[in-house]
């Protein structure tokens, strides 16, 4: 009979640092995708905001949708949930740079006054679709699909080189 072990998606990947940033993964205790049904008078956070709530972060994903990132949550009225743990991958760059590491891959405007701390977005992340949350003020969260968990880290790893090698 085969013995199957739970393995995180970076496994083995990571930690990796490389000058002042370091590039490591977050094992959420549950990834939850919320989705607001007709009448729901539960609030998801606005566009582009992630709020603290129940003990774990929810992250807006789109329209009337939104992802919680932390404890299982009980059944809540008119909101469709589904369990998304095993899909994703969280990845945390962080250390002074990691702006500048991320504006190489993605299209997105990561200047303090367009993607303040808190802020969320989809967008691309190199070739691969991702959120992104912006921790604080040197730490963002990405997360990917699973599958492109190596893909994310040898991209995010090339562009850490190249900032530190500015340094």
């Amino acid at each position: 009979m085969a013995s199957l072990i739970a393995r995180s998606p970076a496994e083995g990947l990571l930690p990796v640092t490389c000058g002042a940033l370091t590039l490591s993964e977050v094992v959420p205790e549950a990834i939850t995708s919320l989705m607001a049904l007709r009448d729901a008078t539960f609030p998801l956070p606005a566009p582009g905001k992630a709020v603290q709530r129940g003990g774990g972060l929810l992250m807006w994903s789109g329209r009337n949708q939104a992802l919680l990132i932390g404890p299982r949550p009980d059944q809540i009225p008119d909101i469709a949930m589904t369990d998304q743990s095993d899909a994703w991958a969280v990845l945390r760059l962080s250390g002074q740079g990691a702006a500048d590491v991320l504006a190489r891959l993605t299209p997105l405007d990561l200047r303090d006054a367009a993607f303040p701390e808190g802020a969320v977005a989809r967008s691309l992340l190199g070739h691969m679709n991702a959120h992104f949350h912006r921790v604080d003020t040197e730490t963002w969260d990405m997360m990917v699909f699973r599958s492109m968990t190596a893909s994310a880290v040898h991209e995010i790893l090339r562009g850490m080189r190249g900032v530190a090698a500015r340094g």
